[in-house]
């Protein structure tokens, strides 16, 4: 029987181990554009064109573009069962959470 990654993994020193997960965590973290959002999701682009009332070939359109309507974006990141939230960083401020950009009911 094949050995999985985790089992691999396990047969590291402990350093080793912990530096795994926090790049790991590092990596879920900063995930690069809505198509690596989607496969994290576990999402097809045809499950999420249903969930957005929209046709396959738009959600590929979506995910190659580099700017998009806050709408937008908060409408696909919701079709893959997560929540959008907007985080500002300001120099001698503690992070900012912006809420309300977005939504359509406004």
């Amino acid at each position: 029987m094949p050995k999985t990654f985790d089992d691999f993994v396990k047969t590291l020193p402990v350093d080793e181990q912990e530096e795994i997960a926090v790049r790991s965590a590092t990596f879920l973290e900063e995930v690069r554009g809505l198509r690596a959002l989607r496969a994290l999701a576990a999402r097809s682009q045809e499950q999420i064109a249903q969930s957005l009332h929209i046709k396959q070939p738009s959600v590929h359109q979506m995910e190659r573009r580099a700017d998009l309507c806050i709408s937008t974006l908060r409408r696909f990141v919701e079709a893959t069962g997560g929540r959008l939230e907007l985080r500002v960083d300001l120099p001698g401020h503690p992070p900012i959470i912006l809420t309300g950009l977005g939504d359509l009911q406004e």
